[in-house]
């Protein structure tokens, strides 16, 4: 996506444009996993929904993929040999819509996958062969320092909470609704982080 046309995005759109990407993209298949894109964003979604967390975290979910369709560099495969940074690329174009526990989540949720590595030793066990292919490209395991700086994050919970749910949601046979459903919820995390920085002014 250019510049120019994420400039152009507004509170009123923004929402809009993501459900276009789901409905346009999101049936794209998610290399090494049974699932689609939007399969696996909606799951993360839907198991958030369940577990009864916060918007802002259900929103996080639903979106934390969304730079594999908004990075310059292109979607991820299993032939890689070189990361795609998709979550810079994602929470570049959400970080003037929501509140920086979202962007947040949505930078950090590659790195969690590596601070998890480093920190509980039986989550690597548990990654699909896709996790750990884009886990050998995005650096490994954490080292000390790295996690010690992860850490300090401000948003350190809810950023391990999607990274959790994004490692659930790769369920072959797992229903969710559509991301019609959850845009009245995004559009509400939108609404109240601009009536926030209008607040602050």
């Amino acid at each position: 996506m250019s510049h120019t046309a994420q400039d152009q995005l507004t509170q009123g759109t923004i929402v809009a444009f993501l459900q276009d990407i789901f409905e346009r993209r999101g049936g794209e298949e998610y290399l090494g996993e049974p699932v689609t894109m939007a399969q696996h964003m909606l799951q993360g979604a839907a198991l958030a929904e369940k577990q009864g967390l916060p918007e802002n975290v259900i929103v996080s979910a639903l979106l934390h993929d969304i730079g594999h369709f908004t990075s310059e560099f292109g979607m991820f495969t299993m032939a890689d040999t070189k990361d795609r940074y998709h979550e810079e690329a994602g929470a570049k174009v959400l970080e003037r819509f929501f509140p920086s526990v979202v962007t947040d989540c949505v930078r950090h949720h590659v790195a969690a996958k590596r601070y998890l590595c480093a920190t509980r030793p039986d989550y690597f066990d548990e990654l699909s062969a896709a996790s750990v292919h884009s886990l050998n490209l995005q650096g490994g395991p954490m080292s000390a320092e790295e996690v010690a700086a992860f850490e300090t994050l401000e948003n350190l919970e809810d950023i391990v909470q999607v990274r959790y749910l994004d490692d659930a949601g790769k369920l072959a046979d797992m229903a969710t609704p559509d991301f019609a459903y959850y845009a009245p919820m995004v559009q509400r995390v939108v609404d109240a982080h601009f009536a926030s920085n209008e607040a602050l002014r």
